[in-house]
């Protein structure tokens, strides 16, 4: 037999909680001491401990908790409502994420607002350019990190893979299904796949600026971008388009450097 206080350790769970457990009649220990009112458990508990704190996570009650043991939950209903909990947890942890480097952006634009670095804009004409391409509704723009692993793992052995970019078709910003494209521009010509599209993007004007520094400021050089198209006399004619000169998918650096094209017309 076991103290309380040792059951608690191996259950990782506190002394406390255990006599409330007891108290609710979800966690009887196997035997109280008449004279001292010691309470003593047994290894054989610990499945039925595991249980109620695996419910207790979950999101149920003790009165609902000890329904489920009475009825008796098998161990693969409970690592079925565990895995699910677990997938939910991890959307919440990739949504709180994506709320926090929005903030973290916001906050960065609000402290250099009156000392904005400057913005090179230059008007270029783009040749057709061969590139291989995976397009699908992202959950957030930074989901299109994933695509360019699938790009350059059927691209790499071909030896045609070059510089990567990205192409965002929505018409607005959107918080959650986004249009994205992953680009990689081509060395030479290569087959494609149901997956990966094959194509020339056409020759087009482009208004144009280079953003050095982190992802998470590249709305500052939209900022610039934008106000110059409006303040030239042009009008933006397609999906604006990320070329990565220096950067990566994996982590988020002040040395990266984006340049950004956005097709313009005259109005």
């Amino acid at each position: 037999m076991l103290k309380i206080g040792d059951f608690s350790k191996l259950g990782r769970v506190t002394v406390k909680a255990l006599r409330y457990y007891d108290e609710e009649g979800l966690l009887r220990p196997i035997s109280v001491d008449p004279f001292t009112s010691y309470r003593y458990y047994s290894v054989d508990q610990l499945p039925r401990l595991h249980r109620i704190l695996a419910l207790k996570d979950l999101g149920f009650s003790l009165e609902q908790i000890g329904k489920m043991l009475c009825d008796g939950i098998s161990p693969e209903e409970l690592r079925g409502m565990l895995r699910l909990r677990r997938a939910e947890l991890a959307q919440e942890m990739a949504q709180n994420q994506e709320r926090l480097a929005r903030v973290e952006a916001r906050l960065i634009t609000i402290e250099q607002e009156g000392k904005m670095p400057e913005y090179e804009v230059v008007v270029k004409e783009m040749e057709p350019q061969l590139i291989a391409s995976v397009r699908e509704r992202l959950p957030s723009y930074s989901g299109i990190g994933k695509l360019y692993g699938e790009l350059y793992a059927y691209l790499s052995p071909l030896g045609a893979a070059g510089i990567g970019a990205s192409r965002w078709h929505d018409g607005e910003y959107k918080e959650a299904d986004v249009d994205g494209e992953a680009v990689v521009f081509l060395q030479q010509r290569v087959e494609g796949t149901d997956r990966v599209q094959v194509y020339e993007l056409p020759a087009c004007t482009v208004a144009s600026t280079v953003h050095r520094g982190s992802y998470r400021t590249i709305g500052q050089a939209y900022a610039a971008l934008m106000r110059w198209i409006e303040s030239s006399g042009y009008r933006i004619s397609g999906p604006n388009r990320e070329i990565y000169l220096q950067g990566g998918t994996d982590q988020d650096e002040e040395t990266f450097v984006t340049e950004i094209q956005v097709p313009v017309e005259k109005r």
